[in-house]
């Protein structure tokens, strides 16, 4: 009841910094200790560029399996969230039971996936043999072993709907420190343990979410008070898991796209060269870091302004858009700043060649140009999916992933043709899409705020 009270009374602008910064914080741990996971597999002994080489051509495959996770948190958040704005703690509960029967489901796709698929897609972007086997070891690793991950998603947005961020970010710490800690034990051998290199990359990940997806499930059940869990309200109800993902999807469709880009650019990218290709995914675990903040402020936009929403308070929603675009605007100010003052000392934590490295520089003083139009569209998704327009926050992700991006990447990565000196020009595509993305964004806001 106390956390209700503070949904409704709170000052939104208040509201949102205690609820955001917890996220943000989560978020950029998440981040962080994927950077971490690079910089020790790159800094081995022996093959680390390959091993980053693999690490890259696995990730579209991990953020199509985050994507899924995350998208179904976000309809249970917002669902959950709505919800008890109405004062509806029936409806709640059994959103946040049939997410939870979800991420089942999910789970075991991935399993699938990982003990049967895992080779066929990694050898798919490259017919370097070495590469190919230490990128095939890594993914089946991290989905056999995902449950942690399908689970924590869930969990964790079902803590955040209830303004329970505090107890989500413990729990996400918790699962960083874990693997951070892992990480050197595991890739280069200490303690007695045998070094295992990118196999113990994977272990480490693997190990630190399921600790966090623990944590999270035992938060759950002893703060989330204001929902059941009662068995009847697991059992899948087709209404409810509907309801999820009218909200949901276009989140998963927002991170599947990630993981469809990232893939494309791998192609793209692989025509120049191997070297572009690595420097990109290099720069994308950097790049994320950032975008990491601005989500965390959306997923702190979404439960406050779909709670606001529920209450028919129009004041608390306009003031969560207000003040949601505001402060993303801020943390993507100072995180292109950040970005271009330390390109290049950021750079040299990897062990990269010399041409590798000066493409990812490159890449941090070009990209980041885009943060802030990245920051209006992100903060604009979270908005949409609150006020269940979640087309919006579809076709917003499909432009500034997709759509915009694809042919721009062609078009200079044509230019460059195979001179690995000239790539950088493909990294003119992300400001541009990005800014083209802004511009619709801003029309189809206009365009919700006078239906609602």
């Amino acid at each position: 009841m106390e956390k209700s009270r503070k949904m409704a009374e709170m000052p939104v602008k208040k509201l949102m910094m205690s609820m955001g910064i917890p996220i943000i914080i989560s978020m950029l741990l998440q981040a962080f200790y994927n950077i971490v996971d690079s910089a020790f597999v790159s800094n081995m002994k022996t093959g680390g560029e390959d091993a980053l080489n693999a690490l890259t051509l696995a990730f579209p495959m991990q953020v199509l399996l985050i994507a899924m996770g995350i998208g179904t948190g976000v309809g249970a958040n917002v669902i959950v969230a709505r919800c008890l704005g109405h004062g509806d703690k029936k409806q709640a509960s059994k959103a946040a039971g049939n997410a939870v029967f979800m991420a089942a489901v999910i789970y075991v796709v991935f399993l699938l996936f990982g003990l049967f698929g895992a080779k066929a897609y990694i050898t798919s972007q490259t017919s370097d043999p070495v590469i190919a086997g230490m990128g095939t070891d890594y993914l089946r690793i991290c989905l056999i072993f995902s449950f942690g991950n399908c689970f924590y998603a869930v969990y964790e947005k079902m803590l955040q709907a209830t303004g329970h961020t505090v107890h989500s970010t413990i729990a996400q710490i918790t699962g960083a420190v874990i693997n951070i800690v892992l990480d050197p034990i595991l890739i280069y051998g200490f303690f007695g343990i045998p070094a295992m290199g990118v196999v113990g990359a994977a272990y480490a990940t693997v190990i630190g979410q399921i600790a966090a997806f623990i944590l999270t499930f035992v938060f759950h059940i002893k703060v989330n008070l204001e929902l059941s869990n009662e068995r009847e309200y697991f059992k899948p109800d087709r209404r409810t898991i509907l309801n999820i993902y009218s909200v949901g999807f276009p989140a998963i469709i927002s991170q599947a796209l990630i993981s469809v880009m990232t893939y494309g650019m791998n192609i793209i990218l692989g025509k120049i060269g191997a070297e572009p290709v690595t420097a990109y995914g290099l720069y994308y675990k950097i790049w994320q870091f950032l975008m990491f903040a601005a989500f965390g402020m959306r997923d702190a936009i979404m439960p406050i302004t779909a709670f606001a929403y529920g209450m028919g308070n129009k004041d608390r929603v306009r003031d969560a858009v207000r003040y949601g675009h505001l402060y993303t605007a801020i943390i993507m100010l100072a995180g292109t700043a950040g970005l271009e003052i330390f390109a290049k000392p950021m750079a040299g934590v990897f062990g990269l060649s010399g041409v590798t490295q000066s493409l990812c520089i490159s890449a941090m003083h070009i990209i980041t140009i885009c943060f802030v139009f990245s920051g209006i569209n992100i903060a604009f998704q979270g908005v949409f999916q609150a006020l269940g327009a979640g087309m919006g926050s579809l076709l917003i992700s499909i432009c500034r992933q997709a759509l915009f991006v694809f042919p721009f990447a062609i078009f200079f990565a044509g230019m460059a043709g195979t001179d690995v000196s000239k790539a950088w020009y493909v990294w003119i595509t992300f400001p541009l899409a990005e800014a083209l993305t802004s511009v619709i964004a801003v029309i189809l806001f206009l365009n919700i705020k006078k239906k609602i």
